[in-house]
């Protein structure tokens, strides 16, 4: 059944953080406390007023980096290299995952809110290097997040994508609302869900899921 409604897919989008790696690797337990750092060392505020504001930032502009910048005009360059700083032996190659996406027929991209030099080092610590044809992150969509729409409608114009033709694996709810308006298939990487609208299937292993696509 799965094949058939997704015979027409040319363009497979994948989130990269909790998308392409498995959530109980807790990656982003490391880069939430270099978030917190960083808001405390350049807002001059206590840890609990940190938390307090990416929370804020989070749930009103997509990101904590969208809501320094919109709000206190913070340079992101610097912070995606600082936030991003962190190991990766946490990750172990999949070589199942890197076969079903290679198998995937048409143009695979991996677009993160994170940077792209950080996303190719999870990439190759997954061993997915040389999976996907292009590694798209927040400075690409010049630095406007998921779940914007602007955001989604910089990186499909660089990559010449047609929505209509393309699926989105994405592992935060909130990402897959426009791509669905836009009309692409839409698929939940998440140990759980809830019914959605915009959600039309949802995984929690993603190299089965692929299984079933192609």
């Amino acid at each position: 059944m799965n094949k058939d409604a997704f015979s027409h897919v040319t363009s497979w989008v994948f989130d990269l953080d909790h998308t392409l790696y498995p959530p109980s690797a807790r990656l982003f337990d490391l880069i939430e406390v270099r978030m917190t750092d960083y808001v405390m060392n350049t807002l001059g505020v206590a840890r609990d007023e940190a938390d307090r504001l990416r929370a804020h930032y989070w749930e009103t502009h997509g990101t904590t980096l969208a809501g320094l910048m919109r709000e206190h005009d913070v340079d992101p360059t610097p912070y995606l290299s600082d936030v991003h700083d962190i190991p990766l032996d946490r990750l172990e190659p999949d070589p199942h995952l890197a076969a079903k996406i290679l198998d995937l027929p048409g143009r695979r991209i991996v677009y993160t809110n994170g940077c792209a030099p950080y996303a190719e080092r999870v990439l190759e610590a997954r061993g997915l290097s040389g999976v996907f044809d292009a590694v798209y992150g927040v400075e690409h969509a010049d630095f406007q997040p998921k779940p914007d729409r602007a955001a989604f409608q910089k990186i499909f114009e660089l990559d010449a994508l047609h929505p209509e033709n393309a699926a989105m694996f994405e592992d935060d709810p909130r990402n897959l609302r426009v791509p669905h308006l836009m009309g692409m298939r839409t698929i939940h990487v998440a140990p759980t869900t809830e019914p959605q609208e915009h959600i039309q299937y949802h995984t929690d292993n993603l190299a089965s899921f692929l299984d079933t696509v192609v």
